[in-house]
């Protein structure tokens, strides 16, 4: 699917270009994003392959895109499903630190799931977050993503320490 294009309230999601990677360069550099998205140590080369691996949707098991202002298409996240099978897919987001606390993450992620149940076929979509996340919960309820349970010590965080998560679903069926 090439070009996909999605609008929400106060968001626009567009696919990845070369030129977000000075702001994926920032953004995964703050403490608030590497914490609970650890990717390593950041550098210009990475933060390009970064997006370059986001923007190659052709082996058809994630669905990636930048979460961006309508009016200027500036960087204000990301929002992704992988896993994307068999009728299932996980959802995952981060936030600029200036896009954070305006809806942003929820928007797209409302908007994201949306779209994945209409034109991906899927059924359910996974959403995890780390108990000591209380804003990723926020983005989980507010976006409709009833909490389902507590998986103890589930994965190892950017702080090195494994961490009990939380599981929030959405199935398609869902009001």
């Amino acid at each position: 699917m090439d070009d996909v294009r999605l609008a929400a309230p106060g968001v626009l999601l567009r696919p990845w270009r070369a030129a977000d990677a000075p702001a994926v360069l920032a953004a995964l550099r703050d403490p608030a994003v590497t914490t609970w998205n650890p990717q390593g140590d950041m550098d210009e080369a990475r933060a390009r392959e970064w997006v370059r691996r986001r923007a190659d949707w052709s082996a058809g098991d994630h669905a990636s895109l930048a979460v961006a202002d309508p009016g200027d298409t500036a960087l204000l996240g990301s929002v992704s499903l992988s896993g994307i099978g068999g009728g299932h897919a996980n959802i995952g987001y981060w936030t600029a630190p200036a896009a954070r606390g305006r809806g942003v993450a929820t928007a797209a992620v409302r908007r994201l799931t949306g779209w994945g149940f209409a034109m991906l076929g899927l059924h359910r979509v996974e959403l995890f977050h780390a108990v000591a996340n209380p804003a990723s919960c926020r983005v989980a309820e507010r976006a409709g993503y009833p909490l389902e349970g507590t998986l103890r010590e589930s994965h190892r965080y950017g702080d090195g320490r494994r961490h009990d998560e939380h599981l929030h679903a959405r199935l398609a069926t869902d009001p």
